[in-house]
């Protein structure tokens, strides 16, 4: 298979990186540093932090895509390192989530300070996005594996 045909999805996961790189290196410090309301400042340690801390998975999720995307360029896509892959980045994904669970008890405490109850649906956006990724992933898994295993009795049938 021709490696231009994942140069796309290669390009989307650098693109996806990016953003949360700059916003880990500049954005979170400034929000920790200057809060609107200075009277909860305090507040914001606990989520800063959670957010800084899902990035890890996050980048390591990257990763193990970019490497799905090298072995499907090797055509070695049906083989076990992607089913690897695939349960490395459910796992990740279900980290995340559960950072952001982890997360919530702050941001409802925000919320309520600021009455602004549009904010917990806000918090709620990464939690149940990571929990789709993680069941997507789940079911490529096992769509896979099953390909596999198809292809291995196949391959011992003459």
């Amino acid at each position: 298979m021709k490696q231009s045909s994942t140069i796309f999805l290669k390009i989307a996961l650098f693109l996806m990186g990016a953003p949360v790189l700059a916003l880990g290196i500049f954005g979170l410090f400034y929000l920790a540093n200057n809060a609107v309301n200075p009277d909860y400042s305090y507040i914001l340690y606990p989520p800063v932090s959670i957010m800084y801390l899902s990035v890890i998975p996050y980048f390591l999720t990257l990763y193990q895509a970019f490497r799905l995307l090298i072995y499907i360029d090797k055509n070695k896509a049906f083989s076990n390192i992607s089913v690897i892959a695939l349960k490395k980045i459910k796992y990740f994904a279900i980290v995340i989530s559960g950072l952001y669970v982890i997360m919530m008890p702050f941001v409802f405490w925000v919320a309520d300070k600021d009455d602004a109850p549009g904010l917990i649906i806000v918090g709620m956006v990464p939690i149940f996005a990571s929990l789709v990724i993680a069941v997507f992933a789940a079911v490529l898994k096992r769509l896979l594996q099953q390909a596999i295993d198809i292809k291995l009795e196949n391959d011992y049938t003459v």
